[in-house]
């Protein structure tokens, strides 16, 4: 525990004791958990106060890339691509500007930062989070803590702990020893303790057999007692399982109502289950960390208005400062001015902002890449290539004939239709249905006797992706895809008006159809010099992905493309790692993830050489579906009968393709400049308080560019613990103008140069002559040296 919280502990400590000796029970157990807002914001979640003693209700926003509520908020760029940067300094920028907001828009609380590692590429929270490497995920989310609650805002974060995927993430038992949890997975939480992190959030798994809330080894073992933190520990959304044993084990706060924590807790102190000091223990945690933010005395600042160009000036700079130019060749980029250039690509003539579920932000605006491209002037042409909301339905395929554009129900009425619908040869459609009501009236389509677009369970409906479920009308989307064979097939049509009415739509798109979208696409790449083909991925909160292949034919699509132009630039919207068959016939390859509100804008600039491509890959890209670190055994992904195994145990990320040879897609760190780089002159001196590595970095090129130097160090021959092949030690992004070169010093902390010993359930240096590379990604080592680390 760092001073600064302890400092700010203490003070609150007697304000608690003496508010908490008032508060009846009934009144300590309204504090423990959330409750229907009066007068909600949009926001996720809210805890009433006690009026009576002066405790104000808690409100409690979603906020991975920006405060989700209903009002216009600042549409960051995913976590994912700010961790790109490798810029701790701009991490802390980038909460600054959520914990502002945060607090404009009347929120107290935010549900923020998620830290887990990038374990597998299948993870349909991957653009949420930081990276597969500790390290960086330590420096990364303790940075954005503090901007996050410099600002008055409390930061959670989260979800403590292993959740590391989506796919039944509210059942699988994760199994990991005690050594990997340490190294890998706590190192982040640990980091965020450190930095002062108001609240943790718990994970809706078990751990070594015991779900995440009511695990008295994570919550309290860990982080009370080894950790010293003093913050207040919540549950993920409906994630708590029990009474007793979640309060005692350490959970303070049940989200987002009561189950467990309301009546059931009362009755449980009554009868003598539950001894009140627990329950005393946990509110005495949540007015600490309200008054250590200024809420119970009034001394919380007033809450400042919203900053919106503020705000998109750092989203701005983030998107630029992430993208990750991953190949360039026969010099494709950057592109030049007034050069016939052809935009293919649904998300290049929309913009693709965030991902789905809890970390979607409405923004204030958005521009398309197509907008932002043709605003430097010269010809840009736009073809679609790819279909992603469905052409209408030829009236003439459906007796008795209908027009399934734009029908409009009238509110309180049902609408039917039946018929055929006639295939003209045997074919795969999708079937594309766009509507305006709730999921529960939203039209049932029966084809053949079965339902094409039925409810999903649970909250299936509402962790449903991003772009590709919202036409750009704002209307919902869904779809479905089939195999139909030649002539006649039954359809039924059913929608009901509801209370407000409803408008839908249903549309297709079919093997034909794609043919003339790509032939289109084609002809526009031969025509123009250049051609930047946008791709996508929409990944979402609740689940995961099923391969690491662009969606639906996206790769036939470059293919033709790039054979048809081999000056294409594929720009990737997506959420994690990809596989890219169609490599080798690109120019080149920008990795823009999900940009946020200005990512148009950024993704220009970096096209065109405004600024140079500055991000770096924090997640390995393995080449396919079956080389990677959890590909071939279910045991370690998705899990067998209900246990997911962690059985790589250290070697996560680019340590698992270092300790079998394994060669991946593109490494760790790996990023392309517009100009090159030369590293020299590497010296390592080792003191007691860590590792000083000194080495020269030189712009060898003709612009100035972006250099990201990183630090690996080797094995400790002293320690008889399976060791990564290297571990990342430390790294500095540097601006290098032409010719210059710079001396650069970088400390790798005792720390990371450590292991946890199980058997004294402690850190243990790792001693001896160690290797230490700096490179410019784990796969591109340029120099190295060794040094003897000493107790």
């Amino acid at each position: 525990m760092t001073d600064t919280v302890s400092r700010r502990s203490e003070r609150a400590a007697p304000r608690a004791d003496g508010l908490l000796a008032k508060l009846t029970l009934d009144e300590k157990i309204s504090l423990l958990h959330g409750a229907t807002d009066p007068a909600p914001l949009g926001q996720a979640g809210y805890v009433p106060g006690v009026e009576r003693l002066g405790i104000p209700p808690l409100r409690l926003a979603d906020g991975p890339a920006g405060v989700r509520v209903t009002a216009h908020a600042t549409a960051l760029p995913a976590p994912v691509l700010l961790a790109s940067a490798f810029a701790p300094d701009l991490a802390r920028r980038y909460g600054r500007v959520i914990g502002h907001e945060g607090r404009a828009l009347g929120q107290d609380v935010l549900l923020s930062p998620m830290v887990n590692l990038i374990r597998t590429p299948y993870a349909g929270r991957n653009f949420e989070t930081f990276s597969e490497d500790p390290l960086l995920s330590c420096d990364l989310v303790a940075a954005e803590i503090e901007g996050i609650q410099g600002e008055g805002l409390v930061a959670t974060v989260k979800h403590f702990a292993m959740n590391n995927q989506e796919k039944d993430r509210d059942s699988i038992d994760v199994r990991v020893d005690e050594r990997t949890l340490h190294e890998v997975e706590l190192r982040g939480f640990e980091a965020a303790v450190d930095a002062g992190t108001g609240a943790v959030m718990g994970a809706y798994n078990k751990v070594n057999g015991a779900w995440a809330c009511e695990n008295e080894a994570l919550l309290t073992d860990v982080l009370r007692e080894q950790w010293g933190f003093d913050g207040l520990v919540m549950t993920d959304w409906f994630a708590a399982h029990s009474t007793e044993q979640a309060l005692t084990s350490g959970l303070d706060l049940e989200m987002p109502d009561g189950t467990h924590f309301g009546t059931a807790l009362r009755t449980a102190v009554e009868n003598g289950t539950v001894a009140e000091r627990y329950v005393d223990r946990a509110v005495h945690r949540i007015l600490s960390v309200m008054d250590r933010f200024g809420l119970l005395d009034g001394s919380a600042p007033p809450r400042p208005e919203r900053d919106a160009r503020a705000g998109a000036a750092v989203a701005l700079e983030v998107a630029k400062a992430g993208a990750t130019l991953l190949r360039n060749e026969r010099g494709t980029l950057p592109l030049t001015d007034g050069g016939g250039i052809a935009v293919i690509g649904p998300s290049g003539s929309l913009p693709f902002v965030s991902g789905g579920g809890s970390a979607h932000v409405v923004p204030d605006r958005a521009e398309s890449p197509l907008d932002a491209i043709r605003a430097r002037g010269g010809e840009v042409t736009y073809a679609l290539g790819e279909d992603v909301f469905g052409k209408p339905v030829p009236a003439s395929a459906l007796s008795p004939a209908l027009d399934t554009e734009g029908r409009r129900v009238e509110a309180g009425r049902t609408w039917t239709y039946e018929g055929t619908l006639t295939v003209p040869e045997a074919d795969e459609w999708t079937f594309v249905l766009h509507y305006s009501g709730a999921p529960t009236i939203r039209p049932e389509v029966v084809l053949d006797g079965e339902e094409l677009f039925p409810l999903v369970p649970g909250w299936g409906e509402y962790f449903m992706g991003g772009f590709v479920t919202t036409a750009p009308d704002g209307l919902s989307v869904r779809r479905r895809t089939l195999t139909l064979a030649k002539g006649a097939h039954r359809l039924r049509i059913t929608a009901s008006g509801g209370d407000d009415g409803q408008l839908f739509r249903l549309r297709r798109s079919t093997g034909a159809t794609r043919a003339r979208d790509v032939a289109e696409a084609v002809s526009a790449a031969r025509a123009a010099r250049d051609v930047v083909l946008f791709a996508y991925e929409d990944a979402t909160e609740g689940q995961d992905r099923t391969t690491i292949a662009l969606p639906g034919h996206q790769a036939e699509l470059i293919e033709a493309v790039a054979a048809a132009n081999p000056r294409t630039t594929v720009v990737l919207n997506t959420s994690s790692a990809t596989s890219m068959p169609w490599l080798e016939r690109t120019g080149a390859v920008l990795q823009m993830y999900y940009p946020g509100q200005e990512g148009a804008a950024a993704t220009a600039a970096v096209l065109f050489g405004d600024c140079d491509p500055g991000g770096r890959l924090t997640q390995t890209f393995p080449t396919d579906d079956d080389h990677h670190p959890v590909a071939g055994d279910p045991r370690r992904y998705p899990g067998a009968d209900g246990v997911e195994e962690y059985a790589e145990g250290v070697h996560t990320g680019h340590r698992w393709y270092e300790a079998g040879g394994e060669r991946p897609l593109f490494p760790f760190g790996h990023g392309l400049s517009y100009t090159s780089f030369a590293y020299e002159s590497l010296r390592a001196h080792w003191h007691p308080e860590g590792l000083d590595v000194e080495f020269t970095v030189r712009n060898t090129g003709g612009r100035e560019g972006i250099a990201v130097p990183q630090v690996y160090v080797g094995r400790s021959p002293d320690l008889e613990l399976d060791q990564p092949v290297r571990v990342l030690g430390g790294y500095r992004r540097l601006a290098l103008r032409p010719g210059e070169r710079r001396r650069v010093t970088v400390r790798v902390a005792a720390r990371t140069l450590s292991c946890w010993d199980p058997d004294r359930r402690d850190w243990v240096l790792g001693t001896g002559r160690r290797s230490v590379w700096v490179g410019a990604s784990a796969g591109d080592p340029r120099v190295r040296t060794s040094v003897e680390v000493t107790r």
